[in-house]
């Protein structure tokens, strides 16, 4: 008997989805401005993020839930690696912290891989799909964003395991539909992707103080650069 995962989760997180892309720092991102130290630390928290959720996915392989729905070719944390090489250096292992937002979608990662795996199920669905979604969009925005070539400081957004995105997700919820849970597991679930969308907007309200911070730098920067060529020039700017 189908749970209706899928559906639920869809329906059920709405007005989430909808709150979390109305945080400062993603309509920011959504309109192009991509600040390079704030989206760094976006890829450095996610970092951490990805390698919990991997990580317990992995451990619980077996779970009559989750194995259902653990899927290799979704693993971010070897792409997110190669981005903060990119972003970092060589020695990005030593650079990079989780934020205190970051610290705790990770604490909780766990805490509920201890005492309730199949919650699992809703931040692989909050993250996953969406990274699936809306990858393509995304990389575009943080390339011209950034100015970057092709390939540069996205892996991210490259699922190269995948060859048909829309096919996967199309298996992916109905593999959420046949998971072997009831209808209070389900609501569990709902329940939990919601949360997660809260701690996903918690660190994007993290980043858009610096986003903030990083705007105000440039344009007082631009303001300087001015003074220090004359007062003609800037009547001219003006």
């Amino acid at each position: 008997m189908s749970s209706h995962l899928a559906t639920k989760l869809r329906e059920g997180t709405k007005k989430a989805h909808t709150m979390a892309e109305n945080v400062g720092f993603v309509k920011c991102f959504l309109k192009g401005v991509v600040e390079k130290t704030s989206y760094r630390k976006l890829v450095s928290n996610l970092y951490f993020v990805y390698s919990a959720i991997e990580e317990e996915m992995e451990r619980h392989h077996n779970h009559p839930v989750i194995s259902k729905i653990h899927f290799s070719e979704l693993n971010r944390k070897d792409s997110l690696e190669k981005d903060l090489y990119y972003y970092y250096g060589a020695n990005w292992q030593e650079q990079i912290t989780p934020s205190p937002a970051a610290q705790a979608y990770v604490q909780r990662i766990h805490e509920i891989a201890n005492t309730a795996p199949e919650l699992l199920v809703a931040h692989s669905y909050t993250r996953y799909l969406g990274d699936l979604s809306g990858g393509q969009i995304l990389k575009g925005i943080t390339q011209r964003g950034m100015n970057l070539s092709n390939g540069e400081g996205t892996a991210f957004y490259e699922f190269d395991d995948i060859s048909d995105e829309k096919a996967f997700k199309d298996m992916y919820r109905q593999a959420m539909n046949d998971l072997p849970i009831d209808d209070a597991a389900a609501e569990r679930i709902v329940e939990e992707a919601n949360a997660a969308f809260g701690m996903n907007m918690a660190m994007f309200n993290e980043l858009e103080g610096n986003l903030i911070k990083a705007i105000g730098q440039m344009l007082f920067n631009t303001l300087t650069r001015r003074f220090t060529r004359g007062s003609t020039e800037l009547v001219t700017a003006e």
